[in-house]
């Protein structure tokens, strides 16, 4: 007798469904019998993502929503048409995020609201949007992509770090709130991750192998590894479980972080490196 999957007329918004954390995720939900919707803000991108998981899942159902996930609106109208796809929505997942190494005192106002909205407020819209659409169909799941710099401290990322721990403690207050609604609210915090924002990092060998050191299993992340917990959160399985963030990074939390000055002198310039060291904001920032 042939059973239904275990995510058979669920319907799942994936944010930042063009990258490759978010693609990953949209296939194992797919896999598992979602109807995905895939936002973000290029549609071409979006385009190309749909069509692959078109021929990797020819049985899926994935279409795709042009917003901005930082946006109110946007992230309300992404909501409503997912919905509208099986009258019902099932599962969350805000994979929008991202930083650059920059010293705090290379750091202005603007820059720190520009990294506060991308890792935390995209996360909260998607909450705050996503979350009475899950009620209203009898409860759900929203996971949230963290990073161990939530809980590792990394030198000259500084803002990022702030950024990924307070989403954090917003998927543990949010858990706790929602739960008589029966939303579930966790996170996945993955290591060092292969995707187009850590490209550059994975291209160059003396920061892989700063990395490697710290990974007690010797390798670095993939979105598929990340995707595969994204898919336990959302499921029945991991029923019983909220507030909580997983690490997914080879045993990296064990260790520490590489401290990659070398990155701040190739970025910025060995004078401006030499100056946030004396604790001196460089002129040109």
């Amino acid at each position: 007798m042939r059973t239904s999957p275990p995510l058979d007329n669920k319907v799942a918004l994936v944010t930042g469904g063009s990258g490759g954390i978010g693609a990953a995720c949209a296939r194992a939900l797919l896999e598992d019998g979602a109807a995905v919707v895939l936002m973000g803000r290029r549609r071409d991108a979006l385009e190309r993502v749909q069509q692959q998981l078109a021929g990797t899942v020819p049985d899926g159902r994935v279409v795709i929503y042009a917003g901005d996930a930082c946006a109110p609106k946007d992230m309300q109208d992404a909501m409503t048409f997912a919905w509208s796809l099986q009258d019902r929505l099932d599962i969350v997942v805000p994979t929008v995020g991202g930083g650059g190494f920059r010293p705090i005192l290379m750091h202005d106002a603007d820059t720190v609201r520009a990294e506060l909205d991308l890792n935390l407020t995209s996360a909260f819209l998607a909450i705050r949007y996503g979350a009475p659409l899950l009620a209203q169909s009898g409860g759900g799941s929203i996971v949230c992509i963290s990073s161990t710099a939530a809980r590792m401290n990394f030198r000259w990322l500084s803002l990022y770090c702030a950024a990924k721990a307070g989403l954090e403690a917003l998927v543990k207050g949010a858990a706790e709130e929602l739960g008589s609604a029966k939303v579930r609210v966790n996170a996945v915090r993955p290591g060092l991750t292969r995707s187009e924002s850590t490209q550059a990092m994975f291209s160059t060998p003396s920061i892989v192998d700063g990395f490697i050191e710290q990974v007690p299993i010797g390798t670095l992340g993939e979105p598929e590894y990340i995707a595969r917990a994204v898919r336990y959160l959302a499921g029945p399985e991991s029923g019983w479980v909220t507030g909580q963030s997983f690490a997914v990074d080879g045993g990296h939390e064990l260790r520490a972080n590489p401290r990659l000055d070398d990155a701040i002198a190739h970025l910025y310039g060995v004078p401006a490196l030499d100056a946030v060291k004396a604790g001196r904001a460089p002129d040109d920032v």
